[in-house]
């Protein structure tokens, strides 16, 4: 079917990925104490974002999100050919993303009466919603109109779950995603939270004493809302998100997988590198799950 699908970077989709599915990508800004803002992606690698963090563990960078002058820019030239478009973004309860989008649509609605420009707020961002990206497109790919595609999105965002935990706690205070009383004593406990993201907003889900335990209690999890709401894994997308480490990723994928395989008939899981967007707020170190219902 002919209509475009276009996301903020918050999805966190590869450049290569994106562009095999013909996903169009408004990226976020990132900037370190004074350097200028940049473009994730085009004008600053993740991989270099989260070394440039490892090697000045002091310096916290902060985001920006893309302006109405990025979305009519991506959104013009698909207006000019009456190609309709479904526009994807981040949780607008983290971000004005979604916002700053609808604020551009509705400048080109002035301009093309008939323009057909749809902006859904995903209610989730990083790994889960690059799964509801993809998820969108294999349903164009599948023959499914842009009415149907709407439909289903908004049917099945509210099932996306992302389960995780972080190396630090340094950033969310700083951030000021938790309280500053509460991060010195993590700090000095040695504290890993646990952190679930649901409905567009993050939840404390636990703590564990160690980066090896915090681990294994995501894994827990995972299983534990499974089995608690009765839901079938091999129905879900599952995937595991990674900001630095690789390495640590690679692993953790494998005991989640076997853990996995204990009650579904999963067989492979994906990785993916959490962007800059949100690892400004977890910092270079996190990692966790996401999973989302299917369509396709």
């Amino acid at each position: 079917m002919n209509y475009q699908i276009i996301s903020d970077g918050s999805c966190d989709l590869a450049p290569e990925t994106a562009a095999a599915h013909n996903i169009k990508i408004v990226p976020f800004y990132v900037a370190f104490e004074e350097e200028p803002y940049q473009k994730e992606i085009e004008e600053i690698a993740v991989r270099d974002f989260y070394q440039k963090m490892v090697d000045h563990p002091h310096s916290f960078p902060k985001s920006s999100l893309p302006n109405v002058t990025d979305y009519l820019a991506a959104f013009r030239p698909y207006v000019e050919q009456n190609i309709p478009i479904i526009c994807l973004c981040i949780t607008a309860k983290f971000s004005g993303s979604y916002a700053a989008a609808c604020n551009a649509k509705e400048l080109l609605l002035g301009d093309y009466e008939n323009a057909k420009i749809t902006v859904i707020d995903t209610t989730v961002n990083t790994v889960l919603q690059g799964i509801l990206v993809l998820e969108a497109a294999k349903m164009q790919k599948a023959g499914m109109s842009y009415e149907e595609t709407i439909h289903s999105i908004e049917e099945i965002r509210s099932s996306g779950r992302i389960f995780f935990t972080i190396g630090s706690m340094d950033y969310l205070v700083h951030g000021g995603r938790v309280g500053k009383l509460v991060g010195v004593v993590g700090k000095s406990l040695g504290i890993r939270p646990l952190i679930t993201l649901k409905e567009g907003e993050i939840f404390p889900s636990g703590i564990a004493l160690s980066r090896n335990k915090s681990k294994d209690k995501v894994i827990e999890m995972v299983k534990k809302h499974f089995v608690k709401h009765a839901l079938n894994p091999d129905a879900y997308t599952v995937v595991v998100g990674y900001g630095y480490d690789y390495e640590e990723a690679a692993a953790f994928r494998d005991r989640l997988l076997a853990s996995l395989q204990e009650y579904s008939h999963i067989k492979t899981l994906e990785l993916y590198q959490i962007g800059a967007t949100i690892g400004v707020h977890t910092g270079p170190y996190p990692l966790g799950v996401g999973i989302l219902k299917k369509v396709c």
